[in-house]
């Protein structure tokens, strides 16, 4: 009776191996298409980058301080992972907090994004200071009164009626 189950069941996987060696045979691959087919993809900056920045505006809010600023990329490409690290210091200049954003796409050449950075609000903040930095290298910030963005700057005006 064993050896007749068993027959039955080598037979069934014999015939179930076959018929799916068949199906994948006869399936056709699939077709890959470029996710950046006619698209201009421009690398990174590496090395030292310039940015622009704006005077930072900084506000208690609950139990944090959130810092706000904008920042423009006058390099000659994007810059990657652009970081801002805000440190804060007591009288002393201790460091008493730190907070960091990371921008997760990169910043065109001319563009202007806003940042916001929020630290843990500490009763001996006194003063703060900022670090720049991309994924391939170091900035050199330089801090403006104004920063307008390219492509609002460049577009042309609309025509009056």
């Amino acid at each position: 009776m064993n050896r007749a189950r068993f027959a039955i069941v080598a037979a069934l996987a014999g015939a179930g191996i076959a018929s799916a060696s068949g199906n994948l045979v006869a399936q056709k691959a699939p077709e890959f298409h470029s996710v950046l087919a006619g698209k201009k993809v421009e690398p990174p900056f590496k090395g030292q980058a310039d940015v622009e920045y704006t005077q930072p505006v900084t506000k208690k809010n609950g139990d944090n301080v959130v810092t706000t600023l904008k920042v423009k990329n006058v390099s000659a490409a994007p810059v990657a992972r652009l970081k801002i690290t805000e440190t804060w210091f007591d009288k002393g200049g201790n460091v008493v907090g730190a907070g960091e954003t990371t921008l997760e796409k990169p910043l065109g050449t001319g563009a202007v994004e806003t940042i916001t950075i929020l630290t843990p609000w500490s009763a001996k903040m006194n003063g703060n200071g900022f670090n720049f930095a991309h994924a391939n290298g170091t900035i050199k910030p330089k801090r403006v009164a104004k920063l307008d963005d390219a492509a609002k700057a460049t577009a042309a005006p609309a025509a009056k009626k």
